[in-house]
């Protein structure tokens, strides 16, 4: 009989190789720097060009934004309190979520609520790091609303319903932001499902419309984001931004415990979907062959 694990390892097979590397953190961006050396030596100017060697040598290295400050508070903060049975839950959950219809339409719904609690949160925010980080090409509720349609048709607002998970994570975001709250604490929700989103989210759409047959480009508006023509670099940006908040240490610790309370939220809404991981997994090796010999 085929494991989980092993339908997981197939499809990503299928999927191709840098595919599998979406569940990991991206590496940095490579930037090219310009002006490492001066003019040439018979050039205006008359400065001595550096050879090649000389002027990597001479360059400034830069500064990873990700090993640094709150940045890697958070990502050694998150990592090392996530055990491999809670990552292991994310990602069946998520194959869960792409074994029918039905239960992708009850993950993109359970999303919609949560993005919608968030959204309005942070545009009514004074807080100046969470309005700092707040970037319009990050907003996705209306993505979400393109997909609701897509799902539930042109009614669809009057259908709908929050699940129980769903509804303790908007309820979480709502007492952080409330009165009484800390709304620093919504900057772990930024960190953990923005950046989560734009680290796997191409990977998962194109997962998901193969396991489902979905139309190309359709019912899963979620995960593009097209005005992000550079994620590597939009996230070292980000990342930046991060960094410069001025925030206590209590502050920043205050954030990182909110990140893994973010991440058991999301688990929640990925344990109570109806779909069969294997199922998925399963669907996904077959219409990846079938593309890649193009039946």
């Amino acid at each position: 009989m085929i494991t989980c694990a092993l339908a997981a390892s197939l499809a990503l097979a299928c999927l191709g190789a840098g595919t599998a590397s979406a569940f990991a953190p991206a590496p940095p961006l490579l930037r090219a720097r310009s002006g490492l050396g001066a003019t040439g030596g018979d050039g205006e100017g008359g400065g001595t060009a550096l050879a090649p060697e000389a002027a990597l040598e001479a360059a400034p290295e830069a500064v990873n934004p990700r090993k640094v400050g709150l940045s890697l508070m958070l990502d050694d903060g998150t990592r090392k309190s996530h055990s491999m049975a809670e990552n292991t839950a994310f990602v069946s959950g998520f194959f869960k979520g792409i074994g029918t219809r039905d239960a992708f339409a009850e993950l993109v719904t359970s999303l919609y609520f949560v993005y919608a609690a968030m959204e309005q949160e942070f545009s009514a925010a004074t807080d100046a790091g969470v309005r700092a980080l707040d970037y319009p090409e990050l907003r996705r509720v209306g993505a979400l609303e393109r997909d609701m349609e897509y799902f539930y048709g042109t009614e669809w607002r009057d259908t709908i319903r929050p699940s129980p998970a769903a509804r303790r994570y908007v309820s979480r975001i709502r007492e952080v932001a409330g009165p009484g709250g800390d709304p620093a604490l919504l900057i772990a929700h930024q960190y953990t499902r923005y950046l989560g989103d734009l680290f796997g989210g191409q990977m998962m759409g194109g997962m998901a419309t193969r396991s489902l047959g979905l139309e190309a480009g359709r019912g899963t508006s979620f995960y593009e984001f097209s005005e992000i023509p550079d994620t590597q670099a939009f996230i070292d940006e980000w990342y930046r931004a991060l960094n410069e908040l001025d925030l206590t240490e209590e502050q920043q610790q205050a954030i990182v415990d909110e990140a893994n309370l973010v991440f058991a939220l999301n688990i929640e809404i990925f344990e109570e979907l109806d779909g069969s991981p294997l199922q998925a997994m399963l669907m996904l090796v077959v219409n990846s062959l079938k593309e890649k010999l193009g039946f």
